[in-house]
């Protein structure tokens, strides 16, 4: 079969199904192809929850992308009926010295920078309001924080699910279990058949290197590994009730962890992970499975110290990947040799939270050659001559 589209967005996870929903909605004739069906447990999209923060430790540049993806979950909400955010407060903490986290000198440092340059509501917190804050946790007490009530998580495949259906509400055209073959010069070419565009959206994550490998350079793929740890009898009830959280416990990209509260029940756990970027993968390569090593290890690393009403025993776990680039910034932009592709990745681990805004401005990009945010900090191949 051959068609023709104004845009043919390849990948339909989180920034390409944003991107299909946003160019449907402005009236554009689009296809959405997907290997998969999304929601999906294969890509990056997946694991019941994803936290969103607007005071951005990455930098400030993020911001704009972070405050309207809040506003866009609750536009598709409402459209929908779908909980899709939950405001829960979201707290960083560090230890003196911690630093080094998604390409940030000094995460907390930058949080709080974010915090004061756009005007979110924030309270800056030293070990002491800490403790009194955050019963669950054992600190050794030299930690310094910054809590934001407007943090808390997004339900992703809820919000994935939500937006593929009002892109088709609005008459997107959206073809998975096809797997693309080749994407470039106005033209993707798919298991199935030929389909023609005025743009193509590469929004593949980890399938990216295979599709250009010419680009392949610039992305590194790592699998990371979600664990959802089992309470202690008599704690779910603190454990419900605490903020997001990101815990820097050293200096250095891997020093840290990440969790959530109780969010599913007594008998849900609470999911925590932390990151790895030394061993690269592919999406054919990763080994899916985790093993009971694994989680064992994560909990004497980072929990048994620090959170003691987490048991050792997880409820589940899974693993996901993440495409990264070398500064761990978002690359977002034309191909530079094809001014019609565009390459909407690395998430870099971070991008969940502005996948929606994301989709609005690539959506924008497409359309009319410019969007209301800027995308410029993003381009592919910045910081070269």
């Amino acid at each position: 079969m051959s068609r023709s589209y104004d845009v043919v967005v390849v990948g339909t996870g989180a920034m390409g199904g944003a991107v299909v929903y946003q160019l449907a909605k402005a009236g554009a004739r689009v296809l959405g192809i997907d290997r998969f069906a999304p929601p999906h447990v294969h890509g990056s999209t997946h694991g019941d929850s994803r936290i969103t923060r607007l005071a951005v430790g990455e930098g400030a540049h993020y911001v704009p992308l972070a405050i309207r993806s809040h506003e866009l979950w609750r536009e598709i909400e409402a459209r929908t009926g779908e909980e899709l955010l939950t405001a829960t407060g979201g707290v960083v903490i560090s230890v003196p010295g911690g630093r080094g986290q998604h390409g940030a000198g000094d995460f907390l440092a930058t949080t709080i920078a974010a915090a004061q340059a756009h005007g979110i509501t924030h309270e800056v917190l030293d070990g002491s309001a800490l403790a009194e804050r955050l019963a669950p946790f054992t600190l050794r007490g030299d930690e310094r924080g910054m809590f934001e009530p407007s943090a808390g998580f997004v339900r992703p495949e809820r919000a994935v699910a939500a937006q593929l259906r009002l892109a088709r509400e609005h008459g997107a055209d959206l073809r998975t279990g096809e797997r693309v073959i080749s994407a470039g010069e106005r033209r993707v070419v798919t298991d199935a058949g030929t389909y023609s565009a005025g743009t193509i959206v590469l929004a593949a994550g980890p399938w990216l290197p295979e599709l250009r490998p010419e680009l392949a350079s610039a992305f590194s793929v790592s699998r990371q590994v979600l664990h959802w740890f089992a309470l202690a009898p008599g704690t779910y009830e603190a454990h419900r009730d605490l903020p997001v959280f990101i815990w820097i416990t050293g200096d250095g990209p891997e020093e840290f962890f990440y969790g959530f509260p109780a969010i599913d029940g007594a008998d849900g756990g609470v999911k925590v992970a932390s990151e790895q970027f030394r061993a690269a993968t592919t999406p054919a390569a990763c080994g899916r499975e985790v093993t009971v090593g694994e989680s064992r290890q994560m909990h004497a690393r980072f929990l048994a110290r620090r959170l003691p009403g987490l048991q050792a025993r997880t409820v589940k776990a899974t693993t996901c990947l993440y495409t990264s680039t070398a500064d761990s910034g978002f690359a977002i932009g034309a191909h530079p040799r094809d001014a019609d592709l565009l390459i909407v990745s690395a998430c870099s681990g971070h991008g969940f939270k502005h996948s929606a805004a994301i989709g609005e401005a690539v959506a924008q990009l497409a359309l009319t050659g410019a969007s209301a945010i800027d995308l410029q900090p993003f381009a592919l191949g910045r910081g070269t001559s």
